[in-house]
């Protein structure tokens, strides 16, 4: 399993207007009142290069922007149908006017997510107020990396170059590109980015949810994945 990452975000509020309340209630079986609402923005990603020396380019971004819509927010990583928490209604690509260090203009990728004012959300929302949970990572399933010296595309075949280190006198980064399925936002505990918290791992499949097991076979499994993970390290090194 290996064509998964995961990517950082930041979270703000919501004013909830008529407009914002037509749209959650597209995902509603009765529709809802701002006041039994909370909603809030999360800063999913953007097309500056990250601390792991890759990029999510605008065509990238305008792409994940119709995938992500729909899409749960959980508590954590623990793919439990009790953790979800929110549900991101709408996306929007915005620029604030700045060039990133690849020479796009400098975009962000906004979701717009709600949740229930309920008992069991009310620690969730009072931390998120609070400033206290305000880093979250994303999941999604990208096609293409592209190595930004030789242009080769990392998913189909190894090239020489290391994200981050210089070849005369350039930084190599890699390019995510082809986005093919969004799955979900996870609130975590401990950011990398310089602004958000970065995660990250490579999958075909979706998550599934999980359970404890000592089968052997899946055990094995693990093991084939952490192996693979080693080789590919490896070829990069």
């Amino acid at each position: 399993m290996k064509n998964m990452i995961t990517k950082s975000a930041k979270i703000s509020g919501i004013e909830l207007d008529d407009g914002e309340m037509s749209l959650i209630n597209k995902y509603t079986l009765e529709p809802l009142s701002s006041d039994e609402v909370f909603a809030f923005k999360i800063a999913i990603c953007g097309n500056e290069i990250d601390r792991d020396f890759e990029v999510f380019p605008t065509e990238t971004l305008n792409a994940l922007a119709k995938l992500f819509v729909g899409k749960t927010v959980l508590k954590d990583h623990q793919i439990k149908t009790d953790n979800q928490k929110a549900r991101i209604y709408a996306t929007e690509v915005v620029e604030d006017g700045s060039v990133s260090s690849t020479g796009e203009k400098y975009a962000q990728l906004i979701a717009h997510c709600y949740m229930l004012k309920n008992e069991s959300n009310a620690d969730l929302i009072s931390d998120i107020r609070a400033g206290i949970k305000k880093e979250v990572s994303v999941s999604c399933v990208i096609g293409s990396t592209v190595c930004s010296i030789c242009g080769a595309d990392n998913r189909k075949a190894y090239c020489k170059h290391v994200n981050g280190r210089e070849y005369d006198g350039k930084t190599c980064y890699f390019k995510l590109l082809l986005p093919k399925d969004a799955y979900e936002v996870s609130f975590v505990a401990v950011p990398a980015q310089p602004d958000a918290g970065v995660t990250k791992s490579y999958m075909d499949e979706p998550y599934k949810e999980e359970k404890n097991t000592t089968d052997e076979n899946e055990v094995i499994d693990c093991d084939i994945g952490i192996i693979e993970a080693f080789v590919f390290a490896e070829n990069q090194n």
